[in-house]
């Protein structure tokens, strides 16, 4: 056997030991392709397409520590420190009836508790809406609902919920309700209409007690005009067959906002009650590109519905930014009233946005 036969029979059994193998191989599956997040724009920013779904979905929320001071506010204290975590869900998608909303926020508090008074949650601020006692460490619902077409139903914070820029203001009770409501927007004007139901309470100012569940009924118009915006809100309340009437103008004066409100309660209802009336406003400027100090005062009429008992209150608000969406925000206020002691109350709270 020459080197050439060699050469060629070695080749020929290299081909068939190869096309053996080749027979016998496995041939892997094509792999499924991936659906990748897609970014939602439809709605703003932070919103993306639920995977397989029309629907955009956006999460965000705050973590918020907060320390609140105020003489015999808290039991036989006179501080109270306590942290909260808000967690929202925004579903949002596009249907031939408008745009189809269902939002959900949910809370986790730790650590309040004790008060003298209902203390609004945002505020920090006292109003007469029932006694709490103990410390609190619970999650609830904080909002629920479903809106179509400026229709929405369910459980959702109302209209006289909305405060000032500054903390120094009593504008309403803890207005959260279930309810149901429409609003018009047409831009420059709005206009909406809600069915709230009152849930039973104890009447601590009339002294009635397990007041039955009933309905109360609130209204809204509002225009904007360039930097002027101007609200008007009226409620009843079934329950203690009491309404009342809120006005508020803001507007662009100088280096910042200037707010003015006046208030009417005929007697205590759920929407407010801090004085049968009061005016309010308040001046917030931005000093420097992270810090905003809002000044701002009240006068009572009746204060707390007692007759005879004016009052009247200053404070001062300070907002600071210290880095993207870490905030600290910090107010003192000093009331006097006629019939008792006056007193300083505010808060100091560290709040992260996501």
């Amino acid at each position: 056997m020459n080197i050439k036969s060699l050469l060629i029979g070695s080749a020929a059994a290299l081909m068939a030991v190869s096309g053996a193998q080749a027979a016998d191989a496995i041939v892997a599956a094509e792999p499924e392709p991936l659906e990748y997040v897609r970014v939602c724009d439809a709605f703003g920013t932070g919103f993306f397409y639920i995977p397989g779904t029309e629907t955009c979905l956006k999460i965000g929320g705050y973590l918020r520590f907060q320390t609140d001071f105020g003489r015999d506010q808290f039991g036989a204290s006179d501080w109270q420190s306590w942290t909260r975590a808000r967690i929202t869900f925004d579903a949002k998608s596009d249907t031939e009836l408008g745009t189809l909303t269902s939002f959900i926020a949910v809370h986790g508090e730790a650590g309040r508790g004790g008060l003298g008074f209902d203390i609004d949650p945002d505020t920090g601020t006292g109003t007469p809406f029932g006694v709490g006692s103990g410390t609190t460490n619970d999650v609830y619902l904080d909002e629920a609902y479903i809106e179509l077409g400026g229709f929405r139903v369910g459980t959702f914070l109302n209209w006289w919920d909305n405060d000032l820029i500054g903390e120094t203001e009593i504008a309403s009770n803890v207005t959260r309700f279930t309810s149901v409501r429409y609003v018009y927007d047409g831009g420059t004007f709005r206009a909406g209409l809600s069915v709230d139901e009152i849930p039973d309470y104890y009447d601590y100012l009339a002294g009635v007690g397990n007041v039955h569940n009933g309905f109360g009924v609130s209204g809204m118009v509002a225009a904007t005009l360039g930097g002027v915006n101007f609200e008007l809100l009226g409620a009843y309340d079934d329950t203690t067959e009491e309404g009342a009437v809120r006005a508020w103008l803001s507007a662009e004066v100088g280096p910042g906002t200037l707010e003015i409100m006046g208030l009417y309660a005929s007697g205590y209802n759920a929407y407010y009650a801090a004085a049968e009336w009061s005016v309010a406003a308040d001046y917030s400027f931005k000093a420097t590109e992270k810090l905003t100090i809002t000044p701002g005062a009240q006068y009572f009429g009746d204060y707390l519905l007692v007759d005879g008992n004016d009052a009247w209150r200053v404070g001062l608000t300070v907002d600071y930014a210290i880095v993207d969406n870490l905030a600290l925000k910090a107010t003192v206020n000093y009331t006097d009233p006629d019939n008792t002691d006056d007193f300083v109350s505010g808060f100091l709270r560290l709040q992260r946005n996501f």
